[in-house]
């Protein structure tokens, strides 16, 4: 039996000291020890937090990525099983490769910082990706180009080439982005000459709104940091995701935190047409603006609510609903996951999660 869903891209081993009761001076400050509360580990990444989360959300979904040959890469497998024995068999182990992880850095009263190794990731291309599980899946879903060399490199030329043999394959792509570090090969690269080349290929974009502004906006965001969430208007994301459709994709939006979501839609009928394969209605989301507020909750950690969002958004689009109730469930799939302090556990099933909005879930002001 396919899947409807296949994530690709990037996946890691997270490992989470409980840093809670340390001060973000604290943790850079040299030549101390402090005492820290225990470690966890989960998986990170978008093929484990957008896929798992899609799984937990009921949806039929394939999971591709690869790992070394390492005990990282037999960590990650494990931990992926652990949901479901199947999410783990198109895991590639390549020989000789060491497997890539993130340390998460997260003080107490502060945004978490991220230390991350690429590993085997280094040379992932058009050619890693399994055609063959494309044949009967309603999306393709890839995640963090951003930490794939090969796929920013030279203007996108590689990153076209996958998008290229996965539509002849799959009726719709999404694609989502991690931050890239301003001094990084990612963070020099050209955005905005890889975007209007591989857009047009993509029916979903959803990018944070510090990644989009990193890519687009360099300038704004440098002027208003610190201060990036008080400065949005409207007017500035509609004309930020208009660029993004002018761009050639079909749907655009933005997670913006503890903002919510902001998502807009192509007003070409034909451009939407991907949305039959769902069971949705282009007419139903032609030219569709919604700014969605985010759920109020216990915040225990951030880690994973963006890919937790575009999994809601995704298991929303895949049952047909409409732009409104996809925005609606991202934020709910985001509130759930920050509830917990890893990337995963968080998340609840469908039915969990819609007795939550059912019982009038509040939203933040």
């Amino acid at each position: 039996m396919g899947a409807d869903a296949v994530v690709a891209g990037h996946i890691a081993l997270d490992i989470l000291p409980d840093m809670s009761a340390l001060t973000a001076e604290q943790v850079i400050g040299a030549g101390k020890v402090y005492e820290i509360g225990r470690i966890s580990y989960s998986t990170g990444g978008a093929v484990s937090n957008t896929g798992l989360a899609l799984h937990r959300l009921g949806v039929a979904v394939s999971l591709q990525a690869v790992v070394g040959a390492d005990w990282v890469g037999r960590a990650i497998i494990d931990y992926v099983r652990g949901f479901g024995e199947r999410l783990g068999e198109h895991i590639r182990i390549v020989p000789a490769a060491a497997s890539p992880y993130t340390v998460v850095i997260e003080p107490r009263n502060h945004d978490r910082t991220l230390l991350t190794h690429t590993g085997v990731y280094s040379d992932y291309g058009a050619d890693s990706i399994d055609y063959d599980l494309l044949d009967r899946c309603k999306l393709f879903h890839l995640g963090y180009p951003t930490l794939l060399p090969r796929l920013f490199a030279a203007e996108g030329a590689e990153f076209l080439r996958l998008l290229q043999k996965v539509k002849a394959r799959c009726p719709a792509i999404s694609i989502d982005m991690s931050l890239p570090p301003p001094d990084s090969a990612s963070g020099r690269a050209n955005w905005s000459a890889l975007l209007r080349r591989c857009l047009p290929l993509v029916d979903i974009f959803l990018p944070s709104i510090e990644e989009i502004m990193v890519m687009l906006r360099r300038d704004d965001l440098q002027r208003w940091r610190g201060r990036l969430l008080d400065k949005l208007t409207g007017d500035y994301l509609a004309a930020l995701a208009d660029e993004l459709l002018t761009m050639g994709v079909g749907i655009a939006g933005f997670k913006l935190g503890e903002r919510g979501l902001y998502l807009r839609a192509s007003a070409d009928h034909g451009r939407l047409a991907f949305l039959s394969a769902f069971g949705g209605s282009a007419q139903d989301w032609a030219g569709a603006q919604v700014w969605q507020p985010a759920f109020a909750v216990q915040v225990a950690g951030t880690t994973g609510a963006g890919d937790a969002a575009y999994a809601g958004l995704l298991a929303a689009l895949l049952r047909g609903m409409d732009a409104a109730d996809c925005a609606r469930w991202a934020c709910a799939v985001a509130a759930c996951n920050i509830e917990a302090a890893d990337a995963t556990t968080g998340v609840r099933s469908w039915d969990e999660t819609a007795a939550r909005l059912q019982a009038g879930w509040a939203t933040r002001a």
